[in-house]
């Protein structure tokens, strides 16, 4: 079995807790051990925060996420205008000098990085960008969808 949904969401702060609050309540109705969830959740509430502050004119963004077997692979998609990955990752185990450490900007990547397994950001100047990412699952005991 698996599962898969897409969100078309207003460019809105109010649209973040949404996608995640989905993202979670599928996560737990599967079985989804809670640590692993919580990982994908924070990552897709950064992507989100991301295309929701910097899409441009863009009015709208989606969100699709899929269980499938042990894997969960989520993408965020906005239409602004894209961004230059290469300034903001210079270096991929810390942000750049100019951030401090505690900035309330600028993490947002590294965070993404940091708790998924595998993550693409595929810039379409003046079309968008796309981030996608995906984790391997760990179910709880009694899982819905636990693989055999």
């Amino acid at each position: 079995m698996s599962i898969w949904w897409s969100l078309h969401l207003r460019r809105e702060a109010a649209s973040v807790p949404l996608a995640r609050r989905l993202l979670l309540g599928t996560m737990e109705t599967a079985g989804v051990d809670p640590d692993i969830s919580f990982d994908l959740s924070v990552a897709l509430t950064e992507a989100c925060a991301n295309a929701v502050e910097h899409a441009g004119t863009a009015t709208n963004y989606s969100v699709t996420a899929q269980i499938d077997g042990e894997r969960c692979r989520i993408e965020v998609a906005d239409s602004g205008p894209g961004f230059a990955r290469d300034r903001f990752l210079r270096h991929p185990a810390r942000p750049p000098a100019h951030r401090g450490q505690h900035a309330e900007h600028g993490r947002g990547l590294f965070l993404i990085e940091a708790l998924v397994d595998h993550v693409h950001f595929h810039d379409r100047p003046g079309h968008g960008t796309v981030v996608s990412f995906d984790k391997v699952l760990k179910w709880r005991d009694g899982a819905l969808l636990k693989a055999s």
